[in-house]
């Protein structure tokens, strides 16, 4: 098995924004895209675009720039989303809902498999093709499916011991928009999405 590169973690964030910018290229059929271009589409340096690029083995044709599909898909190798990734979300409140009906996780290369609730009333909703299902049959489908990675949308209360149950049931990344922060297992990464948090960082940053 090729072991992946050893990547920093902020290029891998600007690798997702490159990616982002790419699709709309594409979406607009532009051929092709100069690094400077690209890199003020991502608002970055673009001698730092050229930086990360050496990750990819690829630079763009002098005078001509990069191939916006072959770059596009070169990166979605990388990422591991060139091909839909099945996701779980795990509670459908409201904002749980809003995630499950958001249509841009295909585009990003992921699929929401499942929804799951304590709530019985929830049970009887489908937001599309996805069903919300009993937290009790979760173990069963994450691991019939083989799914890695789960979006966590419960109550601060109960984020610590679902998490717990995702980690035993074989996740091993959560996306967390509960306003805890999750104690995991060395083997799984937890990333928390905290909006009051983003909320005070931009109230400190424009104060006067």
């Amino acid at each position: 098995m090729s072991r992946k590169p050893e990547i920093p973690r902020k290029s891998i964030y600007r690798f997702s924004l490159y990616l982002r910018c790419l699709q709309k290229l594409h979406r607009e059929n532009v051929e092709t895209v100069s690094s400077e271009t690209l890199a003020k589409t991502a608002k970055v340096n673009a001698a730092q675009l050229r930086r990360d690029f050496t990750y990819l083995g690829h630079s763009g044709r002098r005078g001509f720039g990069y191939n916006v599909i072959e770059l596009k898909d070169r990166i979605d190798s990388l990422m591991g989303t060139n091909q839909l990734t099945p996701i779980v979300l795990v509670g459908v409140g409201n904002l749980g809902a809003a995630l499950l009906s958001y249509q841009g996780f295909k585009e990003m290369g992921f699929e929401i498999a499942a929804a799951f609730d304590i709530d019985c009333e929830r049970h009887k909703t489908r937001q599309g093709d996805v069903a919300v299902q009993p937290i009790e049959i979760m173990r069963e489908f994450i691991a019939a499916r083989g799914i890695k990675v789960a979006i966590l949308a419960v109550p601060a209360e109960s984020a610590q011991a679902v998490a717990a149950q995702l980690a035993l049931c074989g996740i091993r990344g959560i996306l967390n928009f509960s306003p805890v922060l999750l104690e995991v297992p060395d083997d799984v990464l937890a990333h928390n999405v905290n909006v009051a948090v983003e909320l005070q960082n931009l109230a400190y940053f424009i104060r006067e």
